[in-house]
């Protein structure tokens, strides 16, 4: 109901504002040019507006990088996370140095070649030298970009196996992260939606072997400096597995098995730490403080980045990045699937 009444008011204001405009075409005096051409003050005056909207989106562009530079995220907490944003950073400067340059020829030659009575416009057949130039440079430019990028994709998503990667699932469905160790053998035991049966949320085989020392939990918490391979399910529809400070993220798809991995370097305390987030907490515990709310505390969190539904924005599961033996030690209080399973 109330869409409709919104829609009526719209619709009222824009009935209003079209009889405002024939009224004031009314009243014009009866010498007034009502031609639909444009003459020379009407060209002159978008000529002056094109450069004054110019002056203005630099202005606005400038004052935009000045006033929120400090809503960014901080230096990643991932051992990729530095090539991950210089590749970013490149990618931006490229195209706001074109951005700057195309924009200002585009306002200031359509100040400059206004029209004016008596000026006749130039027919410009072709120009092949500046036709090359132009295309060439962003050939080379977009090459040059896509090589890196595939390097440094390449380098990010190939996990050394030799290393002994930690090896953790992480189970999506709505609207809820599960994460799954693969225990003391290192290999997560088979899985499939279709063994889901009461509190065998996850699907995992009973009678697989490798499956009795997993265990499932509903914190992640990450051993740093180590290497971590995660293998990504989803019960349901499609997912996103979304670490921001780690720079890390990959779609979770029903009825196949994706993967990727990051090494944390960061811990939990150390990042509590860092004087971006310091200043960030204040800010944000300044607006709770005046909303009456409790106090907050940075942690680390997976995010879902698909919008998947209705209660997507509670989809995330807070990660806890520790020294190994802070690590080893949570991980000694859980219980395996194998001593869940029997307790049922």
């Amino acid at each position: 109901m109330t869409v409709f009444l919104v829609i009526i008011v719209l619709a009222l204001l824009a009935v209003t504002g079209w009889q405002i405009s024939k009224i004031f075409e009314l009243s014009k005096s009866p010498d007034a040019d009502t031609s639909q051409v444009a003459n020379n003050k009407d060209n002159e005056n978008q000529g002056k507006l094109m450069m004054g909207f110019a002056v203005f989106l630099y202005l606005l562009m400038f004052y935009c990088f000045w006033t929120f530079t400090n809503v960014t995220l901080p230096d990643a907490a991932s051992e990729h996370g530095g090539k991950y944003d210089n590749l970013m950073l490149i990618s931006m400067l490229l195209i706001m140095f074109v951005q700057i340059v195309t924009q200002a020829l585009l306002h200031y030659f359509a100040y400059k070649y206004r029209g004016e009575a008596g000026k006749k416009a130039l027919f410009y057949a072709d120009n092949d030298k500046l036709e090359f130039i132009w295309t060439i440079i962003p050939v080379i430019t977009l090459a040059g970009l896509i090589i890196y990028g595939l390097f440094t994709w390449t380098d990010i998503m190939s996990v050394n196996e030799d290393e002994d990667p930690l090896v953790v699932e992480l189970y999506a469905q709505q609207f809820s992260w599960t994460a799954r160790y693969a225990g003391e053998d290192n290999t997560l035991g088979e899985a499939n939606v279709r063994f889901i049966e009461g509190t065998n949320t996850l699907g995992v085989d009973k009678e697989d072997s490798y499956a009795q020392d997993d265990k499932v939990v509903r914190e992640l918490h990450l051993p740093v400096n180590r290497p971590v391979l995660f293998k990504l399910r989803s019960q349901d529809v499609l997912h996103s597995a979304y670490f921001p400070h780690f720079r890390a993220q990959m779609n979770v798809v029903p009825g196949m098995i994706t993967q990727f991995g990051f090494t944390p370097t960061v811990t939990t305390e150390e990042m509590r730490n860092n004087g971006d987030i310091v200043d960030k907490v204040e800010r944000i515990n300044d607006i709770r403080r005046e909303n009456g709310d409790d106090s907050y505390e940075f942690d680390y969190f997976l995010l879902c980045n698909k919008i998947c539904g209705q209660a997507h924005y509670n989809m995330q599961m807070k990660v806890i990045v520790e020294s190994e033996a802070d690590y080893e030690a949570w991980l000694a209080e859980q219980a395996t699937f194998g001593e869940s399973m029997s307790e049922e």
